[in-house]
């Protein structure tokens, strides 16, 4: 599930619940039962080093609580355990740095930002005392939407109960499914065509961006990288004209080639090139000796037939991050029923300058 809010709807019940308070601290969603006394309370971030325990204090909680806090621990740790496996894109801007962060990431609803143009050139004389024409940078503002989204689950109390008296760890099978549907949410916003607009702005992926640069791949091949209707000098040929269509709109790399799940097994194959110089090596290892070509990764949610080169820089794409995956508790029915959510705040942005040169290559 997907969330929005703008400055006058919202969409969904965290939506809801921002738009009615102004505000929604996460340290309150997780509340827990205390050993010692039995009550509710909540562990909230007071300022400070963030990774300093006393940088956080205990808030009793006039509210319902279900979970002890080193059951929520557990529930912490499926998570994280889900964050650490390899997707793919979004991995790939979190690893290079490709961030944004969100100061408030709850309050934040549509991103506005600001795309420059370009100014004349220098001129050229024998004494700097002429003056040149004046000029001055042209900024162009643009919205991004900052979606919540987030998947629900349930823990049965008297599961719970039972497990308790046995003294066995709380089921985190829910939880680890829940952030695992995240994340796959998150790279599908990369990787598929669906486009998301909401107060102002559009979220694009690599496929559809309006700037992106297209080439057409049966220029090339046969249409597809298959053994059938393409040779490997024919890719090779056709990723070479993503370079240079990168080359053209002034952007040189790093780059990041992404496949899709059905030319995993042709990146195998052996590439003979006409003057038997390239003699055992496959086409993938021959694809990786392109100057400024970083990796070469496969995306299950590439659609077939598909292939994506990108320059790995901030001004291309970067990950706005509010939130890592966070597990809360949810309450329903005037708090008598007890849900709980895995959350997260992270939208990609594909970027590109006013004169609508872009780092992405998209062939297909």
């Amino acid at each position: 599930m997907i969330d929005y809010v703008t400055k006058n709807k919202a969409q969904g019940d965290v939506a809801g619940h921002l738009m009615s308070n102004g505000k929604l601290d996460v340290g309150f969603m997780r509340p827990w039962i205390s050993e010692r006394d039995g009550k509710a309370y909540a562990t909230v971030y007071a300022g400070g080093d963030p990774n300093s325990p006393k940088s956080y204090k205990k808030i009793p909680l006039q509210t319902n609580a279900t979970l002890r806090r080193d059951e929520w621990k557990q529930l912490d740790d499926a998570i994280l355990k889900i964050s650490e496996s390899r997707l793919g894109g979004v991995d790939d801007l979190i690893s290079r740095g490709l961030t944004y962060q969100l100061g408030n990431p709850m309050g934040t609803t549509v991103l506005e930002y600001e795309t420059l143009g370009d100014t004349q050139g220098a001129e050229l004389t024998m004494d700097a005392v002429s003056r040149s024409k004046g000029d001055t940078l042209n900024y162009e503002t643009a919205y991004l939407p900052i979606p919540i989204i987030h998947f629900d689950y349930e823990i049965n109390l008297r599961k719970l109960e039972a497990s308790r008296k046995l003294g066995n760890p709380i089921s985190v099978d829910m939880a680890e499914r829940a952030a695992r549907k995240i994340m796959l949410y998150r790279e599908q916003m990369l990787f598929t065509s669906t486009s998301y607009a909401f107060g102002g702005g559009t979220i694009y992926s690599y496929l559809n961006h309006p700037n992106r640069n297209q080439v057409t791949m049966s220029t090339y091949c046969g249409g597809k990288w298959d053994e059938s209707s393409t040779t490997p000098r024919q890719i090779l040929e056709s990723v070479l004209a993503m370079k240079q269509a990168a080359i053209d709109d002034f952007h040189f790399g790093p780059y990041m080639l992404y496949i899709p799940t059905n030319y995993e097994t042709v990146m195998d194959d052996d590439f003979e090139d006409t003057g038997n110089t390239a003699r055992g090596i496959t086409i993938r290892e021959r694809l990786k000796k392109i100057g400024n070509i970083l990796d070469i990764k496969v995306i299950d949610t590439l659609t077939a037939d598909n292939v994506v080169l990108v320059q790995m820089t901030s001004d291309v794409v970067r990950l706005v991050n509010g939130m890592g995956l966070t597990n809360v508790q949810w309450s329903t029915e005037g708090g008598y029923v007890n849900k709980y959510k895995v959350l997260a705040i992270q939208v990609p942005q594909i970027r590109s300058d006013q004169n609508g040169r872009s780092g992405v290559i998209h062939m297909a």
